[in-house]
């Protein structure tokens, strides 16, 4: 057998981390280090956090200057179903939807001035 000649690695100029989607591991991390916590404290506070919001959410969960959670009433509406081409009825149901802040808005896409 032949021997396999390695092939050199080139090396990528590292992306800028504004265009990379923070991981539940990295925000952990960062809030960590930032208030001087441990991770076990900060994933405690998380879960709080979390299973507040859930509980509720049915009367509405603000989270200040990030935005809310809201149950929305969604009418009945025609529907087509996209394998048949069929037309069906969609029923109305309950359903959650997360409101941005204004402040959330304006912090990360800027506007008119």
């Amino acid at each position: 057998m032949a021997a396999r000649t390695a092939k050199k690695k080139t090396t990528r100029p590292a992306a800028k981390s504004a265009s990379k989607t923070m991981t539940k591991s990295a925000l952990i991390n960062h809030l960590a280090e930032k208030n001087e916590m441990t991770r076990k404290e900060v994933v405690a506070f998380m879960d709080t956090l979390l299973s507040t919001a859930y509980k509720e959410a049915k009367n509405g969960f603000t989270l200040p200057g990030i935005g809310k959670l809201v149950l929305v009433n969604r009418k009945a509406r025609m529907g087509r179903n996209p394998a048949t081409g069929e037309t069906i009825k969609i029923p109305a149901k309950k359903v959650v939807k997360f409101r941005v802040a204004k402040a959330a808005k304006d912090a990360i896409l800027p506007g008119k001035k």
